[in-house]
């Protein structure tokens, strides 16, 4: 038997802080989200949700957006955790009927997200949401590291660069190389 994997949020940058309206946590486990946006009209949307929409995984924790996840092996105590977690918010925010409805709609929630990952553990996943005739479409795609990327990595080469700074706190820095190895068995 496999071992159990789930999407977990990653955050290589702080921009997920500057896009999203509430930034998921780094390292939380994730699900697609589109439940969000089922009764709403995403040519309405604007800003930030719109970002959230179009690219945006949910992290079950913090019911904030993250833009990437990564493949991660999980247990069943934490599968069952992640839905309870979810559950919380569809009962808390989004008027769930009762405690077993929302848990039974993150269990699925929870299921399709497992079923995203049958990938190895380590690989980067973005997302890219559409509608088209009232219907919402889920794009998925794999970011991979280009040859000679890890030298690139080790000698500190960033994918992004921003000039604005937030002087309260220490900056993120991710090592894409070193999260793939630490979390291959």
């Amino acid at each position: 038997m496999s071992p159990l994997k789930l999407p977990r949020t990653l955050r290589l940058d702080p921009s997920d802080s500057f896009v999203f309206a509430r930034a998921a946590e780094p390292g939380e486990w994730a699900v697609t989200g589109s439940f969000l946006f089922w009764d709403r009209d995403p040519a309405s949307l604007t800003g930030k949700e719109r970002v959230a929409f179009r690219s945006g995984f949910l992290g079950v924790r913090s019911f904030g957006f993250s833009t990437l996840v990564v493949v991660s092996e999980a247990s069943e105590g934490e599968r069952e955790d992640a839905a309870a977690s979810l559950a919380r918010h569809l009962q808390d925010h989004l008027g769930a009927p009762d405690r077993a409805a929302a848990l039974a709609a993150a269990r699925e929630e929870i299921d399709f997200a497992a079923s995203l990952c049958d990938l190895p553990v380590g690989t980067v996943v973005a997302l890219h949401r559409t509608e088209t005739n009232g219907a919402i479409a889920e794009a998925f795609r794999t970011l991979h590291q280009k040859p000679g990327g890890e030298d690139r990595l080790h000698a500190g080469a960033r994918a992004f660069r921003f000039v604005e700074t937030d002087d309260d706190g220490p900056e993120e820095h991710a090592d894409l190389i070193g999260l793939a190895r630490s979390r291959t068995p």
